[in-house]
């Protein structure tokens, strides 16, 4: 399947890579013009745990992904390489559904969360242990890097189950309202799209979980051209903390339905 929507005739190529016993070509750089770069930031649940399939190995060459070495590839899961388990994210589902919307853009995805951040790890010299990363820092250079040959169009934020305990909760808007400014002031004045938490069956939510939850809902009101996307009726993997494969793709879906709004709202 992979040969029958990839190696589009118009795209030149560059070097390769092989996946799965597949020689794939590496893209050339799409036209500045056409080319919407998408900062990827939080912890696993943006990065992705879902169960990689085959179709989440196929490309689409309108669909790039920032390699770990600061390359151009075709976006394929994992996207993300934060942590060994990294799998399917939401980033692909997203970038599926407004590639379908525009015939002529190509959209870039830039891998940043880091599984079990804090958002205190999200600060100029913060340091992550879990990952042996700086979140903050690696985003915003990862990112330039990405818009040397495109344009920041928005960031997607996925992040709050580190910081559900009482005394990390009490803070949290306070230390988002923040990042965003800092992503802002360092990026440019883009679209900020907040998902909400999974609201799992096998996980009730404590009081710290409630007050991030209201923290993002109200930052997503609050903060210009910011929007919120819910989570109702997406389910676990059987860890009870990440996303299921499915329920990332349809996540995806509703984080490109949130950021067109958005977009619609202001124009």
């Amino acid at each position: 399947m992979i040969r029958k929507i990839l190696l589009a005739a118009t795209l030149l190529m560059t070097h390769s890579a092989t996946i799965a016993g597949d020689e794939i070509p590496a893209p050339e750089t799409p036209d500045r013009e056409n080319f919407q770069v998408f900062l990827l930031a939080g912890q696993s649940n943006m990065a992705g745990r879902g169960e990689v399939t085959d179709a989440d190995r196929e490309v689409h060459p309108r669909i790039l992904m920032l390699a770990k070495d600061g390359s151009w590839q075709y976006a394929l899961d994992p996207v993300h390489f934060d942590k060994k388990q990294a799998g399917v994210g939401l980033a692909r589902s997203f970038a599926m559904e407004l590639v379908a919307r525009d015939e002529k853009l190509v959209i870039g995805l830039v891998p940043a969360a880091c599984g079990g951040s804090p958002i205190s790890t999200w600060t100029p010299g913060g340091y992550h242990d879990q990952t042996k990363s700086h979140p903050y820092d690696d985003a915003i250079a990862r990112t330039k890097r990405a818009m040397q040959d495109g344009s920041l169009a928005g960031i997607l934020w996925h992040q709050g189950e580190s910081d559900s305990r009482p005394a990390r909760a009490a803070v949290y808007k306070e230390r988002l309202v923040e990042l965003v400014g800092r992503f802002r002031s360092e990026l440019g004045e883009v679209p900020f799209i907040i998902g909400q938490l999974g609201r799992f069956k096998g996980k009730p939510w404590t009081e710290g979980r409630r007050q991030v939850d209201r923290a993002l809902r109200e930052l997503s009101v609050e903060i210009p051209d910011s929007g919120f996307v819910s989570s109702e009726g997406l389910t676990a993997k059987a860890d009870n903390t990440h996303f299921n494969r499915e329920s990332l793709l349809e996540f995806g879906r509703r984080y490109a339905n949130s950021y067109q709004q958005v977009i619609e709202k202001g124009k």
